[in-house]
């Protein structure tokens, strides 16, 4: 399935205040394995309010920021002008309207389960140098505790259009994408501790998530509430997380 440009209008301020960082060991091993210096260009594709932008242009690297939402691209400009080496474009994954053969790095932060993966693959071809990667990165979360299993049937509960998380996307698509070549799989301890307002905030802020105003968005304010005061310890709550990186050639 194709990136939808309105999957997340209206989520757009939530995605940016909720969603969960990257650790700074994955951006620190891109640098060092893929031999990355200031005149290198990144694209960071699907790459929403900037969050793993912003950890890229840290360390004064040549990012382009491919986003189709016009709210989401919006909110990362505002945040992310200031630097240098920073561009925002309108694309999508499968058309970046990016110069051929431009690019040294392809990132994709918790976006991929959007794309259209074979034309998606193909741009990569057209728009990365003869010795490009991409490198995909997915926040993933242990569902095999009991927390987590109980935000699943919350979500389901309130959520017609809960298909799992990251649309219910399966490790092995990552692999699947770099069959030709191969991948290294690299995962990275990144628990997810929250405050109240941040736990309700991050899981409204899913694409498949109830609005304010819609039918079930009480329901599922009351629930994650709930759960809150049931797992929370002194006013905090920790999600089990691992954060995976994908690289390979295409």
């Amino acid at each position: 399935m194709s990136i939808n440009r309105n999957q997340f209008t209206g989520k757009a301020e939530l995605y940016s205040k909720y969603r969960p960082d990257y650790p700074e060991q994955l951006i620190i091993d891109l640098i060092a394995e893929q031999s990355l210096n200031e005149k290198s260009v990144i694209a960071d594709i699907g790459s929403g309010t900037g969050i793993l932008t912003k950890k890229l242009l840290d360390p004064h690297l040549q990012v382009i920021a491919v986003e189709p939402n016009r709210e989401m691209r919006e909110i990362a400009e505002n945040l992310l002008n200031d630097y240098e080496h920073f561009t925002s474009v309108n694309g999508t994954a499968e058309n970046t309207t990016l110069a051929s053969n431009s690019i040294n790095l392809i990132t994709v932060a918790q976006a991929f389960h959007w794309f259209d993966h074979k034309k998606f693959k193909n741009e990569c071809k057209r728009i990365l140098k003869s010795d490009g990667k991409v490198c995909i990165v997915s926040n993933m979360r242990s569902t095999d505790t009991t927390i987590t299993q109980e935000i699943i049937e919350l979500y389901r509960s309130c959520c017609p259009n809960f298909k799992g998380f990251s649309n219910g996307i399966s490790a092995t698509a990552f692999e699947e994408f770099f069959a030709d070549k191969g991948c290294k799989v690299t995962s990275y301890s990144n628990p997810l501790l929250y405050y109240r307002t941040d736990f309700v905030g991050r899981h409204l802020s899913a694409s498949y998530a109830p609005k304010k105003g819609e039918k079930t968005y009480e329901l599922l304010v009351h629930g994650l509430n709930n759960l809150f005061d049931k797992y929370s310890e002194e006013g905090q709550i920790m999600i089990p997380n691992a954060t995976r990186s994908y690289c390979g050639y295409i």
